[in-house]
């Protein structure tokens, strides 16, 4: 049985004119520029991380963040979630030249293992060649004596670094240390970035592992989170997160629902969750560049 369909409702005036209004021209120019911001990103951030640590640091860093992106743009292609192509974000004045890259989606669509497949697969997709640069970059750096005088700006050693330091060059004497190839200096930063996505709090990618993990209990967690590493950054004075917490205040903690909270994870899905999450102590400094004193 067929269920009798309302008769449609009589265009008016104000509808007409609305559609009247609408440029044909604007819309085509919009779309050209959806299409061709993508490439006019990549193309900056490329750039800006030549100039920041050369060709083969920019090659590298800019093979990883893609990888990493192209995980989440991916699999949200499979679930049939609208996503944008990955948006890179240049930095010309950072140590590094970039500021990571994103991809924009459809907010509340796919359900609770959709989201959870989507956020994890970016970071384990980018944790591939990151992994991979920093066993080759160390292969081709070296050791040096150092004063201090010769010191410039340094890097803070995630413990997931200094392990592979330690496995590649053993104990390093008083006043040694790695001369990074830049191959190494971009596997660094792939780890260092992939931990900080990592961070379960709102719309990182580990905010939404967390949710798909917990749920609704994930809000006062992440809220918690939020607060304590404001209280970091204030009473150890690590002030150059002061734009990153800004960021994370006005995203908010509080993640949105899926579409279909009800959906079970699974055991391996909730293992592997909770897995990435505890990379973060791994792959994570608080203090990623300095000038010693």
């Amino acid at each position: 049985m067929q269920a009798e369909q309302p008769a449609p409702l009589p265009r008016t005036s104000e509808t007409n004119l609305d559609a009247e209004l609408v440029d044909p021209q604007d819309s085509v120019y919009r779309s050209r520029l959806r299409r061709l911001l993508p490439i006019i990103l990549f193309v900056a951030t490329f750039l800006s991380t030549y100039l920041a640590g050369g060709l083969a640091f920019s090659l590298a860093l800019m093979s990883t963040l893609l990888t990493h992106e192209l995980g989440h743009y991916l699999q949200a292609r499979r679930y049939g979630v609208p996503a944008s192509l990955p948006l890179f974000i240049p930095m010309p004045i950072s140590p590094i030249g970039t500021m990571g890259a994103v991809i924009l989606m459809e907010p509340g669509m796919g359900n609770r293992r959709t989201l959870f497949d989507i956020a994890i697969t970016g970071p384990l997709a980018g944790l591939v060649p990151a992994l991979l640069f920093c066993i080759l970059g160390l292969q081709w750096s070296e050791v040096v004596v150092v004063t201090d005088n010769q010191m410039g700006l340094m890097l803070g050693e995630p413990l997931l670094f200094k392990l592979l330091i330690y496995f590649t060059f053993g104990s390093l004497a008083e006043g040694q240390d790695v001369l990074l190839h830049p191959v190494a200096f971009a596997g660094w930063v792939g780890i260092f970035i992939t931990a900080l996505n990592l961070f379960p709090i709102g719309q990182l990618d580990g905010g939404h592992v967390l949710y798909a993990l917990l749920r609704r209990r994930a809000h006062t967690l992440a809220k918690g989170l939020l607060l304590a590493a404001a209280v970091a950054v204030v009473l150890w004075g690590y002030w150059g997160w002061t734009l990153m917490l800004i960021l994370l205040v006005w995203m908010g903690p509080v993640h949105p629902p899926t579409a279909e909270d009800a959906v079970s994870l699974g055991t391996g899905r909730s293992f592997l969750g909770w897995a990435s999450l505890l990379f973060v102590p791994l792959g994570f400094t608080p203090v990623p560049f300095y000038l010693p004193t």
